[in-house]
């Protein structure tokens, strides 16, 4: 799973509040009961004392059943005193103990060296927040995705119209998403603004998340100012890593940054880098081909070359929305 280091790290943090939280409550739980029935105390501190005992029994050898069972008789009628002492209170046993969110893995997010799974569903939902933190908009779904604002009229000679190129870009990326692993072929969207671009590109995100894998989205302008601001301030390039280790990166509106000799290099480190290691991206661009291939270098060019096309066509959506609603 290649989500980033921040995601981690808030997930792990957020893992140890529910585990100190967990067992602070169960602290004041008890302190309260102690001072009710300063007995129960002596009796826990008894028990603990026989659990010693036993394991010191074991090492000393000697008639070691006998001794185990005497202990076990004296911790029975311990266990009976301190059960009376709770019911008088409207507790049990079980509420001496913390109430973990997790009861598999008492919140340490990992069970017999592996991730738990309520550490799993805590990173995905780490991922959904910075997701929603950098999109444009909350995050979209296939579900929600319209072809009704596409024109069904054909091209002009053409024997298929935008909202059917529409309909095969939809099922495209609905299948990239659904069969998506971290060798996935790398997708390139182009079209005018308010096609669907960044729609789709959320959509497939919100799905590879729920897949379990990490993706990082972010608009070109917002990542490549991070990357320079880090780079030229001497600062871990946190960014950076981010970037080339996530499972799937998002690059959306490529060509609104401003360009720069440094955005240039750290755009085709960034595809070349992913290539080699065989991660995917998905880049979004009102950029055409030959403006991509003057803006940015013939390597560049070269690189994206081997990304599947999705030509968006049509009108602004958003515009189209927004007269519908002025005219409700």
């Amino acid at each position: 799973m290649g989500y980033s280091k921040a995601i981690y790290d808030t997930a792990e943090k957020k893992m140890e509040m529910r585990r100190d939280q967990a067992e602070k409550s169960c602290e004041r739980l008890k302190a309260a009961f102690f001072k009710k029935q300063p007995k129960a105390e002596e009796i826990e501190r008894s028990l603990a004392d026989t659990s010693i005992t036993a394991a010191k029994a074991v090492l000393r050898g000697g008639n070691v059943r006998k001794h185990l069972e005497m202990l076990k008789n004296a911790n029975q009628s311990l266990q009976k005193e301190l059960n009376f002492l709770l019911a008088k209170e409207g507790l049990t046993a079980a509420d001496l103990e913390p109430k973990y969110s997790c009861k598999k893995c008492s919140d340490t997010g990992y069970l017999d060296g592996r991730m738990c799974s309520c550490m799993k569903q805590l990173l995905k939902e780490e991922a959904y927040r910075e997701l929603n933190d950098e999109s444009p908009l909350q995050l979209s779904s296939f579900e929600t995705f319209s072809l009704r604002y596409y024109p069904s009229e054909n091209f002009s000679g053409k024997s298929f119209s935008p909202q059917k190129l529409m309909e095969k870009n939809y099922q495209r990326c609905k299948q990239y998403a659904e069969t998506f692993s971290p060798d996935s072929t790398s997708l390139l969207m182009t079209g005018g603004t308010g096609l669907g671009k960044t729609h789709l590109s959320l959509a497939i995100a919100k799905a590879v998340i729920d897949r379990g894998f990490g993706v990082v989205y972010g608009s070109a302008s917002t990542l490549f100012s991070r990357m320079e601001k880090e780079h030229f301030s001497n600062q871990e390039e946190v960014t950076l890593q981010s970037l080339l280790n996530c499972d799937l990166l998002i690059l959306d509106d490529l060509g609104t940054e401003f360009r720069t000799a440094f955005t240039v290099a750290a755009l085709y480190n960034l595809v070349n880098s992913r290539q080699l290691s065989k991660k995917p991206m998905i880049i979004s661009t009102n950029l055409s081909l030959k403006e991509m291939a003057n803006n940015y270098t013939e390597r560049f060019s070269s690189r994206i070359g081997s990304y599947i096309l999705l030509p968006f066509f049509g009108k602004d959506i958003r515009q189209i929305k927004r007269f519908e609603k002025s005219e409700n």
